[in-house]
Parts: structure tokens; sequence; C-alpha cells
């Protein structure tokens, strides 16, 4: 028989509960308005289980898809359970869709296209080199980024967002380090994970630098045009830079790179509580029963 790699498993936040991703099954656990856990598994589809989900920098675009269609899929079902008493509350597909393809184009506007006509317009007319106006693009971006995330910390329903997105990472903290899937356990374990999306975000801000770097100073269109078609190029490259990263964090130069983005989940993380941690717990344990027959270990992304 085949040996099988072992596989890292990860998971997000969604309302009231935590989504867990293993290597062929999903599942969700939800806190119910009434207290109980709402527990629901399913199988992936072959396009987030094949080969190419293996393939360097294409298996990045891969994962930007499966994060988007199962991320938004989590969402739609944790927000109905939710909101379970108030029925003429329930969100549908499509409300969800439309609030996420909305909520798309404003982050490439404000985070990619604004950045670019600040620098272009108020900083590009005192300086020559196009290599320094990439750079203090960049650092725009990632200014506007932190205080982005800075600022939600404020809304009380994000907070809460953040409380369960730290138990997630306890728990798979936990059960990397071999420790007992148990509450009492796992408190002890940090809230912030190498494979987080906060520090994939960041490593694409960073990344982009570079990339947008290679083009020089075009026409505004053309900058502008390069900002939208390159993102996906750019969130490819950073997939590969996260994924070995997180094999690699005893490194001390590898793990030195990544501390920014470790720090940077104080910003999108909060210590849960009991109950948030359970939920976290159930999600995992409900996946790697469904994934038990393959002999999986937290070894691979």
């Amino acid at each position: 028989m085949e040996k099988q790699k072992p596989f890292y498993y990860g998971g997000q936040a969604v309302i009231e509960g935590v989504m867990m991703r293993g290597r062929e099954n999903l599942a969700i656990a939800v806190r119910r308005p009434d207290g109980e856990i709402d527990v629901k598994s399913q199988p992936l589809s072959t396009m987030y289980t094949g080969k190419l989900r293996q393939a360097p920098f294409i298996r990045g675009i891969i994962v930007l898809i499966e994060t988007m269609a199962l991320g938004i899929s989590a969402l739609l079902h944790s927000a109905n359970v939710a909101l379970e008493e108030e029925e003429q509350k329930k969100m549908t597909l499509a409300m969800l869709w439309g609030s996420v393809i909305v909520g798309m184009v404003i982050a490439v506007a404000v985070f990619f296209v604004l950045p670019l006509l600040l620098t272009r317009y108020l900083i590009d007319p005192y300086i020559e080199s196009s290599l320094v106006s990439n750079i203090l693009e960049g650092i725009v971006r990632i200014i506007m980024f932190i205080l982005y995330l800075w600022s939600i910390n404020f809304m009380a329903d994000i907070r809460r967002v953040f409380e369960y997105h730290g138990a997630e990472h306890k728990v798979v903290n936990a059960y990397e380090a071999g420790v007992p899937l148990e509450i009492d356990a796992i408190k002890k374990y940090s809230t912030a994970h190498a494979r987080c999306g906060t520090n994939f975000l960041l490593v694409v801000l960073l990344i982009s630098i570079i990339v947008f770097a290679l083009f020089g100073r075009p026409d505004l269109w053309l900058s502008i045009l390069s900002r939208i078609i390159l993102i996906p190029v750019i969130a490819a490259i950073g997939y590969e830079f996260i994924r070995f990263g997180g094999a690699h964090m005893h490194n001390p130069i590898v793990h030195a790179i990544l501390v920014p983005g470790l720090l940077l989940q104080s910003m999108t993380t909060r210590e849960p509580d009991d109950s948030q941690i359970e939920i976290a717990i159930v999600a995992l344990k409900r996946v790697i029963e469904a994934d038990s027959s393959k002999q999986l270990s937290f070894n691979d992304v």
C-alpha cells in the first residue's frame, strides 16, 4: 500500500463557530441559540483533493477558490444555525455571495488601487525612482491594512469571530503538539499560527511590492490593471511561502521572517472562552473522524 502523505489540519472562524478542513472532508461546529452544538460534516469536491491541489503555484490558485467557496458555504450554514430562532433574518446563498463580491471589489479598490493613486498623485511628483515609488506604495498599502484590522476590532460581532479564530488556532496548535484534545490542555497554547490567513495576507502585501516593482512606473491605467490581474499570481507565490514557512517553523531564519505575521495575528485573534474552545474541538474531532481511514497526521499542507 502506498504510504500516504501526512496532512496539516486547519480551518476558519465562522459565526458562533469554527470550520475545520481535512484531507477529504470538512466539518462545521456552531453554537445554537439554545446552547447546543450543531455539527455538520461533508466530503470535499475532488477539485480540492486531486493532484492539481499538490502542484506548486497552481495549488495556490486552487486554495484561493477553495477558501472562498468553502468559506462562503460555512458562513452561510453558521449564520442560519446561529439565527435559527429568527427565521426572518436567515441568509440566502445569493445574499452572501453578493456581500462577498461587493466586499472583494471594495478590498481591491482600497488595498491595491487606492495606495497606487495616493502614491502617484501625492508622492511621485517629488521622486524620480520607480523603485522608491513602488516601495512607498507598498508601505502605504500595509499601513492601510493594519489600520483596517485595528478599526474592525471595535466591532463587537467581529471581536466575537476573532475569539473563535483564537480557539481554532489553539486547538490546531495543541493537536500538532500531540496533546489530548481537552479544554484544560488546550488553554495554554497560542492563538497565533504560522499558516493563518493573516500571515498570508501580509505576505501577499510584501510580495506585491517586489512584483509591482518589476513593472516600473507605467501609465496609470496600466498600473491599475496590473494591480488587479496580478493578484492571483501574487497570491500563488504567497501560498508557497506560507506553506514552506509552516513546515519549517523550527528554522530560526524562517521563524524570524514569519514573526511580523504572527505578531499581526494579535489583531485578528482574541483569547477564547471554554465554550469557544469546545466548539473548535468538536469541529476538529469530527473532521479527523471523517478522515480517520486515511491514517492522517499533520505534516503536509
